[in-house]
């Protein structure tokens, strides 16, 4: 399995480096970023790094781990032009970033930055036709697409990532719709939850790229959940009761998330993701990365 971290937006740039290049020296295999520009909140003052501008300077600061977003919200970036970025990045980093996309679902930065937010439906052909395109640029000399939502005529990417193919990863759980887009163009397809629920959308996705004549086995896996690591019970029983029918979440010592790893990988994950939106200060963050990576990811490498 490959484990990675996913620093919150909202810390400083200096904590983001911080974090990416430690854990690039401790061996995780990724570094991931959110892709909005406010909180969803009811108080939205909060400070917020731009994803792709972040990526860019992790790319350059930090040169081994994988890169990515999770994910891009595609009602706020136009596929083209999000095709070049990335591929800009790409190039950047030596080879190392990932494309990842989602229908978009956090409506008050729509509607503060005066951005269309459209219905469910709208959004998730908007996506299907921006994976398409993005597909197309990053591995096609030139791109005519005439779609309901997107148009391009005779449009050049150069240069072409240095990945061939660069990775699209598809971000979301919807069994009709958001999975079977990504069991038709996705490189990578990711989603929130526990083992259980992994067990069961892995299946969904499985049985979307059977109808759509691809190899299930074509498309990488990955998850997230918030971490809760500690060795005392009962802050430990606390937490299990305050997520329970939340975010998704993994609650336990050490000798216990080893276990909670292993559901994850016989679920089909094939890369962890840890979120850093809960664990404190950045000296917690740093230390509780240390140990998960020493005392659990190690069982699964």
């Amino acid at each position: 399995m490959r484990f990675s971290v996913w620093p919150n937006p909202g810390n400083s740039w200096e904590d983001v480096v911080t974090i990416a290049r430690r854990a690039e020296e401790a061996g995780w295999d990724g570094v991931w970023f959110a892709d909005h520009f406010m909180p969803n909140a009811e108080d939205v003052s909060g400070p917020i790094l731009e994803c792709w501008a972040t990526l860019a300077g992790l790319a350059a600061a930090v040169p081994r781990v994988r890169l990515g977003a999770l994910v891009s919200g595609n009602t706020y970036r136009d596929p083209a032009v999000l095709a070049k970025t990335v591929t800009t990045i790409d190039h950047i980093s030596g080879g190392r970033v990932v494309l990842g996309l989602g229908a978009g679902w956090q409506e008050n930065e729509h509607a503060a930055y005066g951005v269309e937010f459209f219905d469910t439906r709208t959004r998730l052909r908007r996506l299907e036709e921006a994976c398409e395109i993005v597909k197309r640029l990053t591995t096609e000399d030139r791109v005519t697409f005439k779609g309901d939502h997107y148009r391009l005529t005779d449009a050049p990417l150069e240069p072409k990532p240095v990945q061939s193919p660069m990775p699209l990863l598809v971000g979301g759980g919807g069994e009709k719709v958001t999975m079977r887009i990504a069991a038709r163009w996705a490189d990578e397809w990711n989603v929130w939850g526990t083992p259980d629920v992994l067990a069961h959308k892995t299946a969904v996705l499985d049985r979307h790229c059977e109808d759509l004549g691809r190899d299930p086995a074509s498309i990488a896996r990955s998850a997230q959940a918030l971490l809760f690591m500690s060795d005392d019970e009962a802050w430990l029983a606390q937490k299990r009761d305050q997520t329970a029918g939340g975010r998704a979440a993994i609650v336990g010592t050490p000798a216990e998330l080893v276990d909670v790893v292993a559901a994850y990988r016989d679920a089909g994950v094939d890369e962890l993701i840890v979120p850093d939106f809960n664990l404190g200060p950045l000296q917690r963050k740093l230390d509780t990365f240390d140990r998960f990576l020493a005392e659990v990811a190690s069982a699964h490498r």
